[in-house]
């Protein structure tokens, strides 16, 4: 064929706007799913993995399948010992040794890398994807997608300015018999969707306070830093607890959780935009440890056509007030569904059991790190829509509005008001609230389209 792609990096390029929409064959009478077939179906994509923490484990079975086709070229983190943990366990998984690196920023840089999969901390989620859709790479970002809401915006420009597949790590977007019930609930199976409560319940223990001293021997404390302002290091700060030590690096509990059951209630109701957003949230346990936010929250988005969204996060009262650890409810004016990443329990009104579903595999709930189906099939299906061979069970476009209203809950928590947004768009319809829908970055990190 004359029109064959002379190398991969142009093959790529050509399945990527197939998957688009965007190929110039669909004028001559063959479809964009016809095309994505004959060009891509047997493409090798070399893979990296920056961030190498708790979800490492969710990316051995998609990366060492047989059927995703992929190599891992290298895995990347700042922490010299994490690096190395991760190649000896990956070498349980595949046959050859990948490159390990430091940083990021020569991944990024590294011409023979054709998707990146983003496993870093929040502050690092979306200055790393955009600077990799800039460098010519697809990216699979971990949730949430973005440390505040104009980097949720920025990564959709990105996308739609460099054609790449951007896809976030919802994976209950993948679970099949998520989709099932959703699509259910879409067709009328509980009359009007109108109210959705997300929940999750954990028993997390107390937090050294935070006492300044040297980076421990093998970080690079600088990179790990990246767009972040510059402040000294303190004890474990780059171990999980970068979550609790202020809004350097993370976005709390519901940044952290709160991202994944909120998408499945979106999902589940069809709304976009908040119009108002009220919070009761603080601290109540350990009150005096390293902790620095809330550990408690209840949200509620109200939404147009009269729908609203819940949030009920304990991060250190494990009650499960709901029966679970974690899940949503959606209520319906003809019956309700309880749904998380296990199971589906469909109820008429009168709140009788019609019909139970299970998932087809294992999936972690509050455990750390994790890894199962719902990841496989999410990193799979990512794969695959790169390829043009499957279309994506979620853009960055549904996981930047889903990881907004995590944005907004902890926004009316640090501006101690409740606001109203506009339906359109989410923006804050108050100043102090508008005042941090961005972030100050460490000079010359500043975003740039």
């Amino acid at each position: 064929m004359d029109n064959k792609p002379k190398n991969r990096r142009e093959f790529l390029k050509k399945s990527t706007l197939a998957t688009v929409g965007l190929s110039s064959l669909g004028a001559m009478g063959f479809s964009a799913k016809s095309y994505a077939n004959i060009i891509g179906a047997n493409e090798r994509m070399n893979v990296a993995i920056a961030g190498l923490g708790r979800r490492l484990g969710a990316f051995f079975d998609p990366i060492s399948r047989k059927e995703s086709n992929v190599h891992l070229h290298t895995l990347c983190d700042v922490m010299q010992s994490q690096r190395e943990r991760a190649a000896a366990r990956f070498s349980e998984f595949i046959d050859y040794t990948p490159m390990l690196e430091n940083s990021i920023l020569k991944v990024i840089e590294n011409k023979e890398i054709d998707v990146l999969i983003n496993a870093t901390p929040d502050h690092w989620h979306a200055p790393g994807t955009w600077m990799a859709v800039a460098a010519g790479k697809h990216v699979y970002v971990e949730k949430p997608c973005s440390h505040n809401p104009r980097e949720g915006e920025l990564l959709v420009e990105f996308k739609n300015k460099y054609k790449k597949v951007v896809q976030m790590g919802n994976q209950q977007r993948s679970s099949y018999h998520t989709i099932e019930i959703i699509r259910d609930i879409h067709n009328g199976v509980i009359g009007n969707p109108y109210r959705a409560v997300a929940f999750y319940a954990n028993n997390r223990g107390a937090v050294p306070n935070q006492v300044e001293q040297a980076p421990p021997e093998g970080l690079d404390w600088e990179l790990f830093q990246g767009p972040a302002p510059r402040r000294k290091y303190t004890h474990d700060t780059w171990d999980y607890n970068w979550h609790w030590y202020g809004w350097d690096y993370g976005t709390a509990e519901t940044g952290n959780n709160a991202t994944h059951e909120l998408d499945v209630a979106r999902w589940a109701l069809q709304v976009e935009f908040p119009k108002h957003v009220s919070v009761d949230a603080g601290k109540y346990h350990f009150v005096d440890d390293g902790w620095t936010m809330y550990d408690t929250m209840y949200a509620t988005f109200s939404f147009d056509g009269d729908k609203t969204i819940v949030w009920d996060g304990q991060s250190r009262n494990g009650y499960m007030t709901y029966g679970a650890d974690r899940g949503t409810i959606i209520y319906g004016t003809e019956g309700s569904v309880f749904v998380n990443r296990g199971l589906y329990r469909l109820f008429d009104k009168g709140g009788k059991l019609i019909r139970e579903e299970k998932s087809r595999g294992e999936e972690g709930s509050t455990n750390l790190g994790g890894g199962g189906d719902n990841t496989t099939d999410h990193v799979v299906n990512f794969f695959e829509a790169i390829r043009g061979k499957q279309k994506q069970n979620s853009t960055i476009e549904e996981g930047a509005v889903s990881t907004l209203l995590c944005h907004l809950a902890n926004i009316s928590y640090r501006i101690a008001e409740n606001f109203d947004c506009d339906p359109k768009n989410g923006h804050i319809k108050n100043s102090k609230g508008m005042a941090l829908w961005s972030r100050a970055y460490e000079k010359g990190w500043e975003p740039k389209l």
